[in-house]
């Protein structure tokens, strides 16, 4: 992984596959996990369908590293606030003015296997697919190169957000700042780094914006390129099979909420 996106290289089927393909796939997993009235989908499509896909993909080991780091404080935070802060249900247990109900604790079990899916969804893709590739991917097929621009760099901030906050961290520790201690002094290190940050990725946006234009990302004649990414009529129906599964995990959603 470099430290403008998280793309892995690696000679797999899954780094081959038509990037589309991959985005359709993933758009699928999210919209089935979310959509189908089986409560803990979220869960059977991460065991054996995305982990499967990590495998083939040969990016299991570092995809489980970023996916639990990424997930475990989403996870820890849904977790205390649906088990301590649900309504009525029936206590775990009581504790002064504790008392984890059993049904939030279910709720938040379910809500952890949606958003572990979501997590592990856009990350594979992301270690999967070159952005220059998907990029010019969108672009064969007509998407304006403005919006092709948002989607790519929306897989790379959080490469580029950790590689811009280790450099200030190592910047802040060389001029005496002290980052590791009690929670008093790692408290008091956030606003030197968190405000260069911040002031950091504004001044990017115009550098990019500066850069884009520079490109001809405005001008109305024809774009060309010199690489094409291959494309097979298999994949092409594919894309077409995972899209009508969209409309029917949708439909399903639809249907079992009006029958309850």
């Amino acid at each position: 992984m470099n430290t403008f996106s998280m793309y892995v290289a690696r000679e797999s089927g899954l780094h081959k596959l038509y990037p589309l393909t991959k985005a359709s796939l993933t758009l699928l997993l999210l919209i089935a996990g979310l959509t189908l009235p089986v409560n803990w989908a979220g869960y059977f499509l991460v065991l054996f369908v995305i982990f499967p896909l990590a495998i083939w993909g040969k990016v299991f080991k570092n995809f489980m590293r970023i996916v639990w780091s990424i997930s475990l404080p989403f996870i820890i935070s849904v977790i205390i606030i649906q088990s301590l802060f649900w309504g009525k249900g029936t206590p775990i247990f009581e504790f002064w003015i504790l008392a984890p109900k059993i049904e939030g604790v279910i709720f938040a079990t379910i809500s952890v296997g949606r958003i572990i899916l979501v997590m592990a969804g856009f990350i594979l893709f992301a270690m999967t697919t070159r952005p220059d590739a998907l990029m010019i991917s969108l672009k064969q097929v007509g998407v304006p190169s403005s919006l092709a621009y948002i989607i790519v760099t929306t897989l790379q901030i959080v490469p580029r957000f950790v590689t811009k906050a280790s450099t200030i961290l190592d910047a802040q520790r060389s001029r005496g700042l002290e980052t590791d201690g009690n929670l008093f002094v790692r408290s008091r290190a956030v606003v030197p780094i968190i405000l260069p940050l911040v002031l950091g990725s504004l001044m990017e946006v115009e550098e990019r914006a500066i850069a884009i234009e520079a490109r001809g990302f405005n001008s109305n004649r024809e774009e060309t390129s010199l690489i094409e990414i291959p494309d097979t009529r298999a994949q092409f129906i594919l894309r077409r099979i995972f899209m009508v599964l969209m409309i029917l995990s949708i439909i399903a959603r639809v249907a079992w909420q009006l029958s309850t």
